[in-house]
């Protein structure tokens, strides 16, 4: 008989990497949490490459070009009404494309468009950007300088600082939903293919892959080291130990990696490798690819007439 305790099944990380001692993590447990996140994220994203979605059935190719070329035109473009036209747009063909606006709305505003934000704070003040007074800060009266620099006596929020510092973001936040799209919509293996079909150099598309492929073997590294670590220690160490700890680990993996870089590389000689990697994929254009690269190349002309002042709304 098999006692119950050990017909359980358990799913998730491996509790002797979970556990924490006392009620705060330290960096290095939380350094190992981000790395499980960062997985899970991964295999999501291969989940949604492979759902029945509006931007999953173009050819990969038409995708890569207009995504390039859309980001091109939306970085040229200063209405902050056809800004937030195109947003709205990626927002519909991430609902279209079977991607959950919640998880879609994360990874693009997480990161990027609020330290977009974060920048632009200076230009909200009449320092920067002199216009309508919005909210007033402080009074410095006359005079007032800031080493070489001179003051102005008040100052303010400018209704000009905040509409440049709401194009700026909305700009960021549009360009990397447009990328966030791609590349959350098209299997890895086909985007790099479709960089070589555009006659990208082979070096730097191999160079990407493989960055690519031995991240995660370089987070199971790092996931094993701290297990071993965890399961030989009784307490928690102190701060600096733990950074010893650390740095000798950081050490050790790049020692590793150089030895397994030539592993790697000489197993895949002797296989034939002759520096392409052969994908078997075969790609086909059919009528809906056109017309979403036409409407795509469209848009794109509508906006850069637009912010060149050639084209008025």
């Amino acid at each position: 008989m098999i006692p119950e305790w050990m017909q359980k099944i358990e799913i998730g990380p491996c509790a002797c990497c979970t556990v924490s001692v006392g009620k705060k993590k330290g960096f290095v447990q939380k350094a190992i949490s981000q790395l499980f996140t960062f997985f899970e994220e991964c295999l999501v994203n291969d989940s949604i490459a492979q759902r029945k979605g509006l931007l999953q059935s173009l050819d990969p190719r038409i995708k890569l070009v207009s995504m390039v070329v859309l980001i091109f035109a939306v970085a040229m473009t200063h209405d902050i009404r056809l800004l937030a036209i195109v947003y709205v747009l990626t927002l519909i063909f991430a609902y279209l494309s079977k991607v959950e606006i919640g998880f879609f709305l994360k990874r693009v505003w997480v990161f990027i468009p609020i330290f977009a934000g974060i920048i632009m704070i200076p230009i909200l003040f009449n320092v920067f950007t002199p216009g309508d007074t919005l909210i007033t800060i402080a009074t410095l009266g006359s005079n007032a300088h800031l080493g070489p620099f001179a003051l102005p006596s008040v100052i303010t929020i400018t209704a000009q600082g905040v509409m440049v510092a709401l194009t700026f973001v909305l700009r960021v936040a549009t360009c990397v939903s447009a990328a966030v799209l791609l590349f959350l919509t098209t299997p890895r293996d086909l985007i790099f293919k479709s960089l070589r079909s555009l006659k990208v150099p082979k070096v730097y598309v191999l160079t990407m892959d493989m960055c690519y492929r031995y991240i995660f073997l370089f987070a199971d590294t790092v996931r094993g080291f701290y297990t071993a670590k965890k399961s030989r220690s009784i307490k928690p160490l102190p701060m600096i130990e733990e950074q010893k700890w650390v740095g000798n680990r950081i050490g050790y993996t790049l020692i590793k990696a150089l030895s397994m870089s030539e592993k790697v590389h000489q197993a895949m000689i002797s296989r034939g490798f002759n520096g392409d990697i052969k994908i078997m994929h075969r790609y086909s254009i059919h009528r809906r690819d056109y017309v979403a690269c036409v409407s795509v190349f469209a848009l794109s002309i509508f906006l850069i007439l637009v912010s060149q002042n050639l084209v008025r709304i």
